[in-house]
């Protein structure tokens, strides 16, 4: 049985916990385990049971209510997360890029009570990478995030172990939704941008806030995470050079196009280079995707440029990233008790 406490029960939150419910025939059949929820909170309530918690309840309370639990959430999230029994934390609060906190606090004291942690919090990651995986090592556990960097779209997964032979030159891509549709909505329809951001708003892809995504903020928090993941470097979300997309007009989207080409937010992460900002990109190119889709291009010295593409944000896509990680989890601890039953043997 594999226990798992969920610390954040917002969008992210009940789509994992709905994979969770939904997935025990994989986990069975795969692994011969379950997955098991012995707790979650949010930011008022929580609920905890050794025995384990309806997946299903959960969710109903939490629509029903706005809370994932029937008690107040405990004043002392450090010892909750030290001193409950279960074995993989999965943290998924929202992203606060001024100091991570929550986040950065959970995913901290679980690894040093020595428990996995499969994250979608960017916050930490962007800024105190190196730290945390040293920690992670250290107390012998888990640090995984793909969900971290382009939802459903595989990014860090793939260069780490399907391409872990490859000689990764650079990752370039459109890391944001966002401002994908608003750039491409001027385009197609002509609109201005703050027409194009309202639309965004109202179809609930930007928030009433939009900052953190046109400012670029969210890519250059993205490129951060893959220039230490992939490229061993160790820098924070600060250390990008950033150029988000609110200078882009009718005027520029119509310059673009007598050249039969696009303006899009691209990122680009490398040994020398960590940068994001509008680029004019040819018509019919591969970054030339509209829509909310994210695309990165993964540039490697034998197979050539390696390309995904998928949605970079949303309820079940990011769960599905979690819950690739989850199995990577259970990978691993199967063969770490298959080598010490060989050991014993």
């Amino acid at each position: 049985m594999m226990d798992v406490l969920i610390a954040g029960f917002g969008v992210v939150g009940q789509g994992i916990t709905e994979v969770i419910r939904d997935k025990q025939d994989l986990f069975m059949k795969r692994f011969g385990e379950r997955v098991r929820i012995v707790g979650a909170f949010d930011r008022r309530s929580m609920a905890l049971d050794p025995s384990g918690l309806d997946p299903t309840e959960l969710l109903s309370r939490k629509l029903a209510t706005g809370q994932v639990g029937k008690v107040p959430v405990a004043t002392d999230i450090e010892e909750l997360l030290r001193e409950t029994a279960y074995d993989m934390l999965l943290e998924v609060t929202p992203t606060n890029i001024v100091d991570g906190e929550p986040g950065y606090t959970h995913i901290r004291t679980a690894l040093s009570a020595g428990r996995h942690v499969v994250t979608s919090n960017k916050g930490p990651l962007a800024l105190r990478f190196r730290e945390l995986t040293e920690l992670a090592a250290r107390n012998r556990v888990q640090l995984r995030f793909e969900a971290s960097v382009g939802g459903a779209m595989p990014v860090i997964n793939l260069s780490r172990d399907l391409l872990m032979g490859e000689e990764i030159a650079s990752i370039r891509g459109i890391l944001n939704g966002t401002c994908n549709f608003i750039l491409h909505r001027m385009k197609v329809e002509g609109y201005s941008f703050d027409f194009a951001l309202r639309e965004a708003q109202e179809l609930g892809y930007a928030e009433t806030d939009p900052s953190y995504d046109i400012d670029g903020v969210d890519s250059a928090c993205k490129l951060a995470i893959l220039a230490n993941a992939i490229f061993e470097r160790d820098v924070t979300y600060s250390d990008v050079v950033r150029t988000g997309i609110r200078g882009i007009n009718e005027e520029a989207i119509s310059l673009a196009a007598e050249q039969n080409k696009v303006i899009r937010l691209i990122g680009e992460v490398s040994r020398d280079k960590l940068e994001v900002a509008p680029r004019l990109v040819p018509a019919g190119h591969q970054l030339s995707i509209g829509g909310t889709l994210n695309i990165a291009q993964i540039l490697t010295d034998m197979a050539g440029d390696v390309t995904v593409v998928g949605r970079g944000a949303g309820r079940m896509e990011t769960a599905s990233a979690l819950l690739s990680d989850i199995l990577a989890i259970f990978k691993d601890e199967e063969a770490r008790r298959n080598a010490t039953r060989r050991a014993i043997i």
